[in-house]
């Protein structure tokens, strides 16, 4: 997209994710969002993070704030942002507060929403939904001495043969031309 800025191109929402994210997190609470309420607006105060996170872990917030001012709120979402790596989000998943504070970048909110999605599957005690794909898992395979060697012996070929392989045929560019005599 020439002319946009790369944050805008990195933030694009995705309505279809974002209402996958909602519907996630009401399976799991088991109440609904608020009618006419934005996903984001919802979201913002960080309590139905929150009580996300301490219902896919009873426990992992002690205190969840649900009245005061901006800086309580903020801590909701500060919480919020713990909770997860103690769950097993890695950091990198994690938005920023004031992306979802100052609604600067929702998209990598939603993110964070599957990256945790993402981490249920990593706990067996955990009965409920998930969202998004399984992670891959590790399938570590132990080869001998020798047969590490013969492997060096193999072309690879997954870019199709070596049979005939010349390079007669190729012509790139202009051929030089070679004048005698001047």
């Amino acid at each position: 997209m020439p002319g946009r800025p790369l944050w805008q191109v990195a933030g694009k929402r995705e309505p279809s994710q974002e209402a996958e994210a909602q519907h996630w997190i009401e399976t799991v609470l088991g109440e609904r969002f608020p009618q006419g309420v934005l996903y984001e607006d919802v979201l913002r105060d960080g309590v139905i993070l929150c009580r996300l996170m301490n219902r896919l872990s009873p426990g992992i917030i002690s205190r969840i704030n649900t009245s005061g001012g901006d800086y309580k709120m903020m801590d909701n979402i500060s919480q919020f942002q713990q909770a997860c790596i103690k769950y097993g989000v890695a950091d990198v998943d994690l938005f920023q507060t004031t992306d979802l504070w100052d609604r600067k970048n929702i998209a990598l909110v939603t993110q964070t929403i599957f990256a945790v999605g993402r981490a249920t599957y990593r706990h067996p005690e955990w009965k409920g939904p998930y969202l998004g794909p399984r992670p891959s898992e590790e399938n570590r395979r132990e080869f001998s001495d020798e047969q590490l060697r013969a492997g060096e012996n193999i072309i690879g070929l997954q870019a199709g043969t070596n049979r005939g392989a010349t390079q007669s045929g190729q012509s790139f560019g202009a051929t030089r031309k070679i004048l005698l005599g001047k």
